[in-house]
């Protein structure tokens, strides 16, 4: 079982260089049913699973089958992907949710609005965006919640889409002010948390959120565990691989 963790990728500009090196990225990417010959070369890393944990998109809104345009040329690769036989799992983050509507209900996706629970090679993996680990932070999970809402989603149907994104995109800005932690503090609060989930049975927790990249692995009743915090796109270009039960965090390049 092969499988490709990331998160933070924060995709708003598609003339970004951020952006051209995640194409570059997918692009590489196969699943098990590629057709054909000369498809494969060396570069090319072939899984089973692409799990996004949160905020690939730096704000996200869809109306019926429109979406912002920036995001097509991505979006279509992850469909390709699925067409190849990858399993794509969403995680939603504080900057990109309300997302089933469109991946789950269009391309058949699975969206997790906050958890998400794997099992690859006999191992339980635990995932989400982690957001909501620090309970304390009552100012972010307030606004958090009201984002989140019915109301708030109903409003967006209701506007026109030109000024939905408008609108997205100041929501994304008051979510990153609104989070009013260093990152230090959120890896350690992430730690404790994954610790306390080991504690309870899982073999790995996987987190993004931070935008550290991290990996620690602990022993626990003779078995190794794995923390790992996923970092992000823009500054480090990391993701996590799982490949026949074992962790590494990668970068692309390398």
């Amino acid at each position: 079982m092969r499988a490709v963790f990331l998160s933070d990728v924060h995709l708003k500009d598609p003339e970004g260089a951020d952006y051209e090196r995640l194409i570059r990225f997918f692009d590489r990417l196969r699943g098990r049913r590629i057709s054909g010959s000369g498809e494969i070369s060396d570069a090319t890393l072939t899984l089973d699973q692409l799990v996004i944990a949160g905020d690939f998109f730096d704000f996200w809104f869809s109306k019926g089958d429109a979406i912002y345009p920036g995001f097509r040329p991505i979006v279509d690769r992850m469909v390709a992907l699925k067409a190849e036989g990858v399993r794509i799992s969403l995680c939603e983050g504080n900057h990109d949710f309300f997302l089933s509507d469109y991946f789950s209900g269009k391309f058949g996706f699975d969206v997790y609005q906050e958890w998400a629970e794997f099992h690859f090679d006999g191992l339980r993996v635990l995932a989400s965006h982690g957001d909501t680990v620090d309970a304390g932070n009552h100012s972010y999970l307030a606004l958090r919640s009201f984002l989140r809402s019915s109301l708030t989603r109903r409003a967006e149907q209701r506007l026109p889409r030109s000024l939905t994104w408008r609108l997205a995109r100041f929501w994304s800005k008051m979510s990153r002010e609104a989070r009013g932690e260093s990152r230090e503090k959120m890896v350690e609060a992430m730690h404790r948390f994954a610790m306390g989930k080991i504690q309870e049975g899982y073999d790995a927790v996987i987190l993004g959120h931070c935008h550290e990249p991290l990996l620690q692995q602990v022993s626990r009743d003779g078995r190794e565990k794995t923390f790992v915090t996923l970092g992000d796109w823009m500054t480090y270009g990391s993701y996590l691989l799982v490949d026949d039960g074992r962790f590494a965090l990668q970068r692309f390049p390398p």
